[in-house]
């Protein structure tokens, strides 16, 4: 069964780590089993997992008992909504109904960090196709209609979450309208959301983790924490690919082996007295060279460098 933790930061992995999210599961056949992940993740020593996408690690008959037959807590669940979708929320918002009731029978003891529905942008296919180019290129986002839509669909999403017991944080996803710092700033003005810092994005996007904390850290409520190769994203970028050459050409790497300074990002949230998930991911398109056992040492390895931090 679950332990109660008292601790104030907890550290999950998650299953895109190992090859399983929205662009695999259903579609790719080296995804592996969730038997296999969440078996991983326990041997690895985490407190808990991210869902992953619906129905991946487990439905409402027996998700509760796959995660505490091992030990872990449910750290949250991502859902990209249609945003700036005029008609697109009414579907998303069954969806992310979906996943709350997930969340209820999954929840763990009060005293261990909640769940996070982690809400995002779903973005367009120009914006999939050019990761990374707002920053430099402000033609690419929103105009200001845009921008009030998305605020508006935004908050009935927010709303919805809070009804149900759970307070949502927003993911800055590379490829969608909320990925550039400016974005950020946008969407952080228009609603009162707080915010999933996934130090990762946030590079691509063309900002800095750690000014990022010093800037927005009391709305920080959800971290994804990723180390980068900085020249995988610039050539990605230069290139114009998209963001399947991002995770094919391994641009999140084994915390340590990038170009971040984690031990910074780690201080920083300390300072902000930062208390909740730490979810360690590193995206991977699974294949060949790149099966489940080989995720699972990098995982491992993602766990043993942060238990040397104290996490």
């Amino acid at each position: 069964m679950p332990t109660e933790l008292s601790k104030s930061i907890a550290v999950a992995s998650a299953p895109v780590s190992f090859g399983a999210f929205e662009v695999t599961v259903g579609i790719d056949p080296h995804v592996p089993d969730a038997v296999s992940v969440l078996d991983a993740v326990q041997r690895d020593g985490y407190d808990g997992i991210d869902l992953g996408p619906i129905g991946y690690l487990g439905t409402r008959d027996n998700l509760r008992e796959h995660l505490r037959s091992r030990g872990l807590h449910l750290a949250g669940g991502y859902m990209p909504l249609p945003l700036s979708d005029p008609a697109g929320m009414k579907p998303a918002t069954r969806e992310l109904t979906t996943l709350l009731d997930l969340f209820d029978r999954a929840r763990s003891p009060d005293r261990v960090p909640a769940p996070k529905p982690t809400l995002a942008d779903a973005g367009s296919a120009a914006r999939r196709l050019a990761p990374g180019r707002a920053h430099a290129d402000r033609s690419l986002g929103l105009q200001p209609e845009g921008w009030d839509r998305l605020a508006a669909n935004l908050q009935e999403a927010v709303q919805l979450c809070r009804a149900r017991g759970y307070e949502p944080t927003f993911h800055h996803h590379a490829g969608t309208y909320v990925e550039a710092p400016w974005e950020i700033e946008e969407l952080l003005a228009r609603s009162d959301v707080g915010l999933c810092l996934d130090t990762g994005h946030l590079v691509l996007g063309g900002g800095n983790p750690v000014r990022a904390i010093g800037d927005w850290g009391p709305r920080i409520n959800h971290v994804h924490l990723k180390d980068v190769r900085r020249s995988v994203i610039d050539a990605v970028i230069r290139e114009g690919g998209d963001m399947m050459q991002v995770w094919r050409r391994g641009a999140f790497c084994r915390l340590g082996t990038g170009d971040l300074d984690i031990d910074a990002i780690l201080e920083g949230l300390r300072a902000r007295d930062y208390r909740g998930w730490i979810v360690v991911e590193q995206d991977m398109i699974p294949g060949p060279e790149t099966t489940a056992d080989a995720a699972a040492g990098d995982q491992d390895s993602n766990r043993a460098y942060l238990r040397a931090r104290g996490l």
